[in-house]
């Protein structure tokens, strides 16, 4: 059975850059949508962003738009999270997941919708 593994997390200052990957291994990742989800000490699991198969369609929960980016490489069936100008909000553990059901164009992305997810990456952003 595929998996999924995040990485890239980290602790970093507040205003500072982390650059989270999303990689599968079993799987084929450009088959699917991917999204990337966080969860903070207390709280429930939320979406941050999402990418269709293509990469030509990204969506942002409005907390990240501007700081955050969400890409895909096809070739390193990988996904990446560019999260610049973080802040102590944003420490999380963040998972990625993927919908093998959504076809063209993404929006916002329910938890409770995705099919696969990985184990998380912690980010702790200090301040």
């Amino acid at each position: 059975q595929g998996q999924l593994a995040e990485s890239g997390g980290g602790l970093v200052q507040a205003g500072g850059s982390l650059r989270l990957s999303c990689a599968a291994s079993g799987r084929t990742l450009s088959r699917y949508v991917v999204g990337w989800f966080r969860q903070a000490p207390g709280k429930e699991r939320e979406f941050v962003a999402a990418i269709s198969r293509s990469g030509r369609s990204t969506y942002y929960v409005d907390s990240v738009k501007g700081r955050f980016t969400i890409s895909r490489d096809n070739a390193k069936d990988t996904v990446y999270l560019q999260m610049n100008s973080l802040t102590p909000e944003d420490t999380a553990v963040y998972y990625c997941a993927v919908d093998n059901k959504i076809i063209g164009t993404v929006g916002p992305l329910s938890p409770h919708g995705m099919d696969y997810w990985g184990k998380g990456t912690l980010v702790t952003v200090s301040s």
